[in-house]
């Protein structure tokens, strides 16, 4: 966990910095539910280590990867393995959390992330993939104030307000849960 985490995800505390995501995660989940089956892996998801993950074993696939590899990675595998996947698109630079729409990724508009997934994924002929995405233009930096620090591709990390991914963080799961529920 780091400081950047404390504004947007639930588990980051000032007394979680510098501890593991997973672990701390880990523990939130048997805190509310003991009984509860968690997997905790430490990992940052790549196509290189892609295959030590078995996604059969998986019943829904929530992707809120931030590098467009990964991602394609990800939704490629989950796709050969038959698991459904919902992609969450870019939530930085955003301050309108009502402006969040699901679609098939071909349907998306205004979000660059979907743009280009969109691109990248019709070049592998992956079509359908389920998609939250927000409809707001990205604020200007000086607008947003983004954050220092580099994110996993070097560039700087957009800035988000907390309630925006934890919006997009909701709808998403709604949408594996209503997907679960229809079977």
């Amino acid at each position: 966990m780091s400081l950047t985490n404390i504004n947007r995800q639930i588990i980051a505390l000032d007394s979680t910095v510098g501890r593991l995501k997973v672990e701390v995660a880990k523990e939130r989940v048997l805190d509310i539910n003991p009984d509860c089956q968690v997997e905790a892996r430490e990992m940052f998801f790549t196509p290189e280590n892609a295959g030590e993950v078995d996604f059969s074993q998986y019943d829904y696939v929530a992707d809120a990867i931030d590098t467009v590899t990964s991602k394609i990675e990800l939704i490629r595998l989950c796709r050969e393995a038959g698991v459904p996947v919902i992609s969450s698109m870019g939530a930085g630079n955003k301050l309108d959390p009502t402006a969040f729409q699901v679609a098939p990724i071909e349907k998306t508009s205004v979000c660059p992330l979907a743009r280009v997934m969109r691109r990248e994924l019709k070049k592998r002929g992956i079509t359908g993939v389920k998609a939250v995405y927000s409809t707001e233009e990205s604020l200007t930096p000086a607008q947003a104030q983004s954050g220092d620090e580099k994110g996993t591709a070097g560039r700087p990390t957009p800035g988000s307000m907390a309630f925006v991914p934890s919006v997009a963080g909701l709808i998403l799961a709604g949408e594996i849960i209503k997907d679960l529920l229809e079977g």
